[in-house]
């Protein structure tokens, strides 16, 4: 739980909540179901090495996300600005300061990644530091310290364990069909059970995951907005970098992929069926969030 001045947004987190509920009990029906399919064999297996993924995943996301975005650690002698805007935004919503870092691309981004608030990093790219001034920037950094404060990097991971799970009961069910169907054709239907059961709770949980992203995105730019008293800057640096975005050649936006979901905006355009499969809410409705608080910071008190 957060215990820094971010402002506390019930509304999404109930949201939030309801969807790692459902995640949680898509794995524990995965698990049921797989005991019931192929035998109590599979289940721990597939439990144990779901969760030491998850694991490994939460544990090594800084470094992993820095090396996807071709990214380094800078010391506040280098990047004195940068360094900064975080410090202050850092007193103003009383959280430890999380390391920072650039990537030396031209695409205009941001984002933070780590497995807690004190192993955290919030990275810019030199292409976002071209493009926003300085309220823009600081905006941004206020979303990702959002991030950072409320442990968005433990939520997805560990909402993505069903999903993990599923695709390597797909795998252990292919591998163990093949061997054991040679000796006993009784096993292939509990095989395409399994098969089917595990390809089920996949797509749900692909979907819920997706949905939660996007909450969790409209509640960083709340919680930024507020913090910073900003909100105009904020929706006047998404369109900024959506622009930015909009006219770079998608080859040229493949080597942000890996990272796309942990950027401010998605490195990835599009998300088909109608965005159903996106990790970034539409730009509009961000807007809309945003225009909004503006309209009730502006509104007179008393």
């Amino acid at each position: 739980m957060a215990t820094s001045r971010f402002i506390k947004d019930s509304g999404l987190t109930a949201r939030m909540t309801l969807t790692m509920f459902l995640l949680g009990a898509l794995f524990v029906g995965l698990v049921v179901g797989l005991i019931y399919a192929v035998g109590p064999g599979y289940a721990p297996v597939v439990a144990i090495i779901a969760i030491g993924m998850a694991f490994y995943q939460w544990w090594s996301s800084d470094k992993v996300a820095m090396r996807a975005m071709r990214a380094r650690e800078v010391a506040p002698e280098e990047a004195p600005e940068l360094h900064g805007m975080i410090d202050r935004l850092c007193a103003l919503a009383d959280m430890p300061k999380p390391r920072v870092g650039i990537s030396d691309m031209a695409l205009a981004n941001a984002f933070a990644t780590g497995r807690s608030p004190d192993r955290a990093v919030v990275c810019v790219t030199t292409g976002i530091l071209q493009t926003l001034d300085a309220e823009e920037l600081e905006a941004v950094l206020a979303h990702e310290l959002s991030h950072v404060a409320h442990r968005d990097v433990l939520v997805m991971t560990v909402a993505s364990s069903a999903g993990i799970a599923a695709g390597l009961l797909m795998r252990f069910a292919q591998f163990g069909g093949m061997g054991r169907s040679r000796s006993n054709n009784n096993a292939l239907p509990a095989v395409l059970v399994a098969l089917l059961v595990s390809l089920v709770v996949y797509a749900v949980s692909f979907v819920l995951l997706r949905l939660l992203s996007r909450y969790r995105e409209l509640s960083a730019d709340r919680a930024g907005a507020y913090l910073t008293l900003k909100p105009a800057a904020l929706a006047s640096a998404l369109q900024k970098i959506s622009g930015e975005v909009a006219a770079t050649p998608q080859r040229d936006l493949r080597s942000a992929s890996a990272a796309s979901a942990l950027c401010i905006v998605p490195a990835l355009r599009g998300g088909g069926l109608g965005g159903l499969m996106a990790t970034h809410p539409p730009l509009q409705q961000r807007l809309e969030q945003l225009a909004r608080i503006q309209a009730e910071l502006s509104r007179p008190t008393g």
